[in-house]
């Protein structure tokens, strides 16, 4: 706890000294119906010590991994007996909770909660507290209960069993540990468990109550909640009562702290406040206002925690549970003081003088001068355009360039913004994708017709495709490397300005290079190697002089990104933005992911060259804001202290009972029999952000070969036949990683020999039945991935084929939940790759693309979606041709062209499949467009 403490000091202090900068804004998170939970009146809230979060609600006990909520039912006969008030852990009794009807514990092994002293304690429980190791203080409607290894007694405050004396609320232990404070509906109560000596301390004072809901202590003070007078305190010297600070509301729902200085206040009715003791006075408060998305869902506040971790947790009346999510505050996003901030800014591009900042977005430039505490704003119609995508500061001006609006000066000692001082009409209409000075004193320009080289403000150079070597198209940017080349990149490849010859060169590439693709970026390292991002493909490397090369595997995490910028750090890492994640890749190519978990506040980055000022702060350009991180941030991270947790597992759909042993911190042992078709292994790294944002990675048997998970926290084996061992970690997070070992059982040698034995004797009686009887082709039932030619002949092989899936997948199911997971991957890859296109496509082939098997995907079609794999793609097809027909384009195409360029691979397959999706002919439906009508029946 103390180093949490501690590493939330250093942001503070970090922050005071970088007043301009600011880690994250606290995000809500709601969980209700949707999202799992089945009561939604949250009366306690609690974590435990591997990090899982329990919600006590009216009915149960709800567990929460940060992704997945699971429900323990209690064996009680009345519905008020069943309501969750309390929870508490040790290492002798485990996880304990107090009920409406007593105590129950958390059996682990049987993963379900079981009577605890039942036949003592009956009643409801308030609240729950260990005085030692093995003494347990119950506070219940009845009196107070302490249970030791020598048995249990009961204490009570009056005879009268249902006085309210004996009413006990909540428990607080003394500064020095010898005693207890219990709150009670008469008054607060010290007791000492050694001597089972009670004094009982009353509030007669006129105007404040005598009636404690909840009890907390800090110093010399007890602070007590109630139903009535708000917040209340009492000094244990003088044992004095009075009011203490205005909540804002009579009823006081939930009391905690913690145990320093704050005071966490529910409130039924005004939401939850942060109380200072030492300031005495409310320094944060969440609520909810109409209107408003901030804040939290409903101001009826029943239960509050403020975790080891400083999340904040609020159970709610009838509304579920609203949380705060986790960051780290790695990452943070720029502002200035008060007067400005980027937040929400979708950033193009920035400069940097000193503590001088240019800031181009899609709407407009923002200037920063901090020394003089100066932000001013520029866009139409000073503009002709908002849209900045390039800038640049060059003797002692700023210049920023816009898409469709030409190029600016901006003079930053008398902040006047003026047109740059060239006669072409692209420095007044044009797009000026990229401002670069060289070491000799010239501004390059990089725009939509060509390149430009200015001196001392007149034009030295104009080149452009009809009379020089460079390539056709935009000039999207130009990079001086250490040897002082230029390396011009445009829309249709790479050029070479040498300014020992002053001439533009396309001819020295050698074989092999990547001079004719699409670069976005490049960038030397500090190794004087060049890294080229290609706007599709690998990353290609080379030294500056062209004699090694060679394309980087990109590690599987970067699958279908666009790779954007790059910028080097100390220890020889690279920071590369993509259009899904920012990534460090260090030198030994371990990739590290950073997102919202980090402080990043949207994961899609922009075209916005990575930047490092002259004060080591690292600069990136997101869709939500100019993030920074300061150099140092890296080592001074916070590690996360949760390991992963494997929480559900299931087999061919079918939950595991007592199966599944944790042999060590990090180690499960499972064992399966070899009938497993399908492992679903449910999983969550206990880390309260968006689900979404999470990264995680897995190996299996040792490979190496880790496979990205993004914002998915479940891994589906397919017919595991031998023992396998599954690695699962955090993306980048080695120490976050758990290993699954599966022992599949009857996997022997006598078992292979069996069953090698029955199936030689299959063969040969098959054989010889063979020879005798001469097979009936009614009988033959051809595979559901074999496209019928007619309707009849579909027809009877339907029949077929319904009958044999009945027996095919007799032994085999999937979850519905997988079904609908394999159905999204592959309507995903439809849409966004056209797969159906492909006249050849078999099930294997999407197989592949689901990382699924064929069987699986067969299973889905046939028994989930109630088709056949064929009826599936060619709906996609009849889609496409019926987009495809009121496309001028395919006005001149064929029916029979336009039909096999959407996938079909013969005119009846096509006329069959479409009249079956549409209900009419392909003839009637461009019939029925010509003449106005609908298309189709649909």
């Amino acid at each position: 706890m103390k180093s949490i403490y501690r590493y939330i000091l250093s942001i503070y202090l970090s922050l005071a000294i970088l007043p301009q900068l600011y880690a994250f804004q606290e995000t809500f998170r709601s969980l209700s119906i949707p999202e799992g939970m089945t009561d939604l009146v949250v009366n306690s809230i609690y974590k435990d010590s591997l990090g899982f979060v329990w919600f006590g609600t009216n009915s149960s006990l709800e567990r929460f991994d940060g992704v997945r909520l699971k429900k323990y039912d209690f064996s009680q006969p009345d519905y008020n007996r069943k309501r969750v008030y309390t929870m508490t852990e040790n290492s002798r009794y485990g996880i304990l909770c107090g009920t409406g009807g007593g105590l129950f514990r958390l059996d682990s092994q049987a993963d379900k909660f079981v009577p605890f002293l039942q036949k003592e304690i009956s009643v409801k429980v308030n609240a729950i507290s260990y005085f030692s190791s093995d003494t347990l203080i119950i506070a219940t409607d009845e009196g107070l209960f302490v249970s030791t290894p020598g048995g249990v007694k009961k204490t009570l405050l009056n005879d009268n069993l249902f006085s309210p004396e004996n009413k006990l609320t909540g428990i607080v232990l003394s500064n020095d540990s010898s005693y207890v404070w219990l709150s009670s509906m008469n008054g607060v109560v010290r007791f000492k468990p050694s001597t089972g000596k009670c004094e009982r301390f009353e509030c007669k004072t006129t105007g404040l109550s005598n009636s404690f809901y909840n009890i907390a202590s800090i110093g010399d003070y007890l602070y007590l909640g109630t139903m009535d007078r708000g917040l209340m305190r009492f000094n244990m010297r003088t044992y004095s009562f009075e009011g203490y600070v205005d909540v804002g509301c009579s009823v006081v729902s939930s009391l905690s702290t913690d145990g320093e200085d704050l005071l966490y206040v529910g409130t039924d009715g005004n939401g939850v406040h942060f109380v200072s003791v030492s300031q005495q006075k409310i320094i944060k408060s969440y609520r909810h206002v109409p209107g408003k998305k901030d804040g939290i869902r409903s101001n009826s506040v029943y239960s509050v925690l403020v975790d080891r971790d400083g999340l904040v947790w609020i159970g709610l009346y009838q509304s579920g549970v609203d949380y705060t999510l986790y960051q780290s505050g790695l990452f943070g996003v720029y502002r200035w003081k008060d007067k400005f901030t980027t937040r929400d800014m979708p950033i193009r591009t920035v400069a940097f003088r000193g503590n001088q900042r240019l800031i181009g977005s899609r709407d407009g430039l923002v200037f920063i001068d901090e020394d003089r505490d100066i932000v001013k704003q520029f866009n139409m119609p000073v503009l002709r355009a908002n849209m900045i995508i390039s800038t640049c500061y060059f003797d002692g001006m700023f210049y920023a360039g816009t898409y469709g609006g030409g190029m600016y000066m901006l003079n930053p000692n008398t902040l006047s913004v003026s047109d740059f001082p060239a006669e072409d009409d692209t420095f007044r209409n044009g797009h000026i994708f990229a401002i670069r000075p060289d070491s000799e004193g010239n501004l390059w320009i990089g725009t939509s017709s060509g390149l430009y080289c200015f001196k001392n403000g007149m034009q030295i150079y104009h080149f452009t495709s009809s009379h020089s070597k460079i390539p056709e198209g935009n000039v999207y940017e130009i990079y001086f490397d250490s040897s002082g080349k230029g390396w011009i990149c445009t829309e249709n490849g790479v050029c070479l300005w040498e300014p020992s010859a002053g001439a533009i060169r396309n001819n020295i590439f050698p074989d092999g290079y990547i001079n004719d693709v699409k670069i976005r970026t490049v960038y030397e390292t500090h190794d004087r190697d060049l890294y080229f991002l290609p706007e599709k493909g690998n990353v290609f490397r080379t030294n500056i002089f062209m004699d090694e090369y060679s394309f980087i595997d990109n590690a599987p995490i970067f699958d279908n990104k666009q790779l954007l910028s790059a910028v080097e750090d100390n220890m020889g890492g690279v920071f590369i933005t993509t259009n899904n994640g920012l990534y460090r890749v260090d030198s030994c190519d371990n990739v590290i992911p950073y997102n919202f978990t980090d402080g990043i506040p949207d994961p899609i980055f922009t075209n916005c060259n990575s930047v490092r000022d002259s004060s080591g702060v690292f600069w990136f350009g997101n869709t939500k804001g100019l993030v920074y991180l300061n150099s140092d941030g890296i080592n001074s991270l916070h590690k996360h202290p949760y390991r992963i947790e494997i929480t559900d597992i299931t087999v061919n759909g079918k939950a595991l009972t007592n199966k599944m042993i944790k042999s060590s911190q990090d180690t499960y042992n499972l064992e399966i029999d070899n009938s497993a078709n399908n492992l679903r292994i449910l999983f969550s790294g206990l880390i309260y952000s968006d689900p979404a944002y999470m990264i995680y990675e897995y190996c299996i048997d040792d490979t190496r070969e880790w496979k990205p998970l993004h914002g998915v926290s479940e891994i589906s084996l397919y017919d595991i036949k031998k023992n396998t061992v599954l690695k699962i970690r955090r993306a980048g997070y080695p120490e976050s990683q758990v290993t699954l070992s599966i022992c599949v059982q009857g996997n022997n040698h006598i078992y292979i020999i069996a069953v090698c034995v029955i199936v030689i004797c299959m063969l040969s009686v098959y054989t010889y039945r063979k020879r005798m009887v001469k097979p009936d082709a009614a009988d033959t039932v051809e595979d559901d991935t074999e496209e019928p030619d007619n309707d009849e002949q579909a027809d009877t092989e339907a029949e077929h084929l319904q009958e044999t899936n009945e027996d095919k997948y007799k032994n085999y199911k999937l979850s519905d939940e997988e079904c609908k997971r394999l159905i999204k991957i592959l309507d995903k890859e439809m849409m966004k790759n056209k797969l159906y296109t492909n006249k050849s496509l078999k099930i294997a082939d999407l197989a592949n693309v689901a990382n699924t098997s064929s069987h699986a995907l067969s299973y889905v079609f046939n028994q989930y979606l109630q088709k056949t794999y064929y009826d599936y793609i060619n709906e996609y097809r009849v889609e496409e041709f019926k987009s495809a027909i009121q496309k001028e384009k395919y006005s001149k195409y064929t029916l029979e062209a336009l039909s096999e360029h959407c996938g079909f691979s013969s005119r009846a397959s096509f006329f069959r499949s479409f009249k079956k999706v549409t209900g009419i002919t392909p003839n009637e439906y461009i019939k029925n467009i010509k003449s106005g009508g609908r298309n189709g029946k649909e």
